[in-house]
C-alpha cells in the first residue's frame, strides 16, 4: 500500500505540486494549477481534476461553478516527483475563465502579449458579471 499520496514531493512548494492539465486528444496545455496532498487524492478517487486555491485557502473541483469539468484519463510525474502531468478530456468548450479554450490564450509578440484566439464561451453568461 504506497498511499503517502503517491510519493509525490509536496515539500519544495509549501504542501503543494504544480499540475500541468493536458487536452488528451490533442496535445493542448489548458491550464497550469497547484495540487495539495488531499486535492491529489480527490482526484484519483474521483477522476476530476481538483486544485488547491492559493488565493481562497481552499480545493476547488474544476468546473465546480462553471460545469466544465477536467475528466482524467492519465497522469504522469516528472523526474524530481514534484509537478505532475493530468490529461484530461475537458468536458465544456474551455477551461479559462475568461472564455477561452485554454489559459494560454496570448502569445508574445515582439515584445506584447496579443491574444491568439476566439473566446470559446462568454465568460459572463457563465459566472456572472
Amino acid at each position: 500500500m504506497v498511499h503517502t499520496y503517491m510519493e509525490l514531493d509536496y515539500t519544495k512548494l509549501d504542501g503543494l505540486v504544480a499540475a500541468v492539465i493536458q487536452d488528451h486528444a490533442s496535445g493542448r496545455v489548458l491550464m497550469v494549477g497547484f495540487m495539495n496532498e488531499e486535492s491529489f487524492r480527490k482526484t484519483v478517487e474521483t477522476g476530476f481534476v481538483t486544485f488547491y486555491s492559493r488565493s481562497r485557502n481552499k480545493l476547488w473541483m474544476k468546473g465546480e461553478t462553471s460545469g466544465h469539468r477536467l475528466v482524467v484519463k492519465e497522469i504522469a510525474t516528472d523526474c524530481d516527483r514534484d509537478a505532475v502531468l493530468v490529461k484530461v478530456e475537458a468536458i465544456g468548450p474551455g477551461v479559462c475563465h475568461e472564455g477561452y479554450e485554454s489559459c494560454f490564450f496570448r502569445g508574445l509578440e515582439g515584445e506584447e502579449w496579443k491574444v491568439t484566439e476566439e473566446r470559446a464561451y462568454d465568460p459572463g453568461a457563465v459566472y456572472g458579471s
